[in-house]
């Protein structure tokens, strides 16, 4: 058949087949899937008992408590009662309750391996193509078809490559990459078809800096974030546990010379600290574009923006500094494991003594869920979106950045680039 891209590997082994052509619709057989506790039992228990079935393999599904933990009010503590009840009568094995964001506890805990084929019910579940496994998110409707049957059809997309080049500038990272991307492409240039990060810019990231770049294809209007796994993702792997015998030979999980993609060529150098104004990432341009305009609440959270690396380079930028007085700076780390490291490491404290108010390891502001911005804030966030009315009244301003902008900005009161205080 000739040529394939990684995407049509990644379908092809899941439907049993040795090639796939773009346009084939084919059956897959899931591997993992993943839903919480907005998107999990409650949707999906009263579905499954008007059916009377069961669950295909307990085995196969992770469930996380991440988005109305910690329950603020009536409503958050049912919907989290229905989930570790149903956690415990359909005997889950993997529940993962209050650690954390669903898209970072997944690949910490070693759930996610090159080569699989993997769905979430949560639209950035895209974050596992960070690790050459083919992830995407589904309603609840396919979910029940997905945990009933083992089983999903996909029709196999066409490729747009995403190459870059070069070194990147300090201060300059992963979600500047991305929202130049979405800014030049829009939330729909995805086309719901499969986006693969590539080039010596994206080899030299880590796995965190990847897991962002894969997580924010959703916001391209992508289905999969695709990154050829490589030795940094075994590397990875092993540091979370997983045994050498487990990890799997990665030779085969690339874009073969020659397969048939559309190809878009970035020079990594020439790209300066991005910001993303209300209320899409699309309106994005760089950061002098903004420079200057006052804020009063920077947030760092969410399962873009407030990972371990994410934490360190705020840190980087604040140690030994204050936040500006009119500034309120959030910290709200994106998994227990991840915080206890920030704290163990010292840079939890850094951001502490910056002035940084430590929220719960969830879903949190981001999700709308637990708590909001207040009426008329002016907010740079580290998060994925920033659509109105999603965290907080419909006055609420958020401008979407990095870590590093995000942190350059606290200190400053306004809208800085962070190449001026590193």
């Amino acid at each position: 058949m000739g040529p394939q891209t990684l995407a049509q590997k990644l379908i092809a082994r899941a439907a049993g087949r040795d090639t796939v052509r773009v346009g084939d619709v084919v059956t897959c057989q899931v591997d993992l899937a993943m839903f919480h506790d907005s998107s999990g039992p409650r949707r999906l228990r009263p579905m499954l008992e008007d059916l009377g079935a069961d669950i295909w393999d307990p085995r196969k599904v992770v469930l996380v408590l991440d988005h109305y933990v910690p329950a603020v009010d009536d409503d958050a503590k049912r919907i989290v009662q229905i989930a570790r009840d149903t956690a415990k009568d359909w005997r889950l094995p993997n529940v993962i309750d209050s650690q954390g964001i669903c898209h970072v506890v997944l690949p910490e805990r070693g759930f996610l391996r090159p080569g699989m084929f993997c769905v979430g019910g949560d639209s950035h579940s895209p974050t596992g193509g960070a690790f050459g496994t083919y992830m995407f998110g589904i309603g609840a409707t396919e979910m029940l078809g997905v945990v009933v049957t083992g089983e999903l059809w996909v029709q196999v997309p066409r490729t747009l490559r995403m190459t870059w080049q070069g070194p990147l500038a300090a201060g300059v990272c992963a979600k500047d990459m991305m929202l130049h991307m979405i800014g030049r492409f829009g939330m729909n240039g995805g086309d719901y078809q499969a986006v693969e990060f590539a080039g010596d810019t994206v080899r030299g990231l880590n796995m965190q800096e990847r897991m962002t770049l894969s997580n924010m294809s959703a916001e391209m209007g992508a289905q999969v974030g695709l990154i050829a796994p490589d030795e940094t993702t075994l590397a990875y792997l092993s540091s979370k546990g997983v045994p050498a015998a487990d990890l799997p030979d990665i030779s085969q999980w690339a874009t073969d010379e020659g397969a048939v993609l559309e190809d878009h060529v970035f020079e990594a150098a020439a790209l300066a600290p991005q910001v993303a104004a209300p209320h899409s990432p699309a309106n994005t341009q760089d950061v002098s574009h903004f420079a200057g305009l006052d804020l009063n609440v920077a947030y760092l959270g969410a399962c873009t923006g407030a990972k371990l690396e994410d934490l360190r380079a705020a840190a980087q930028v604040l140690k030994g500094r204050k936040v500006a007085s009119s500034m309120r700076l959030l910290v709200a780390p994106a998994s227990t494991r991840e915080q206890a490291q920030a704290a163990h490491e010292g840079t939890l404290q850094t951001l502490i003594d910056a002035g940084a108010q430590v929220l719960p390891n969830t879903c949190g502001i981001c999700a709308g869920y637990g708590g909001h911005f207040e009426e008329g804030a002016r907010v740079i966030s580290s998060t994925a979106r920033n659509f109105k009315g999603r965290m907080g009244p419909a006055s609420v301003d958020v401008y979407l950045a990095s870590p590093w902008t995000v942190a350059a900005s606290a200190l400053r009161g306004q809208i800085s680039d962070v190449r001026e205080v590193l």
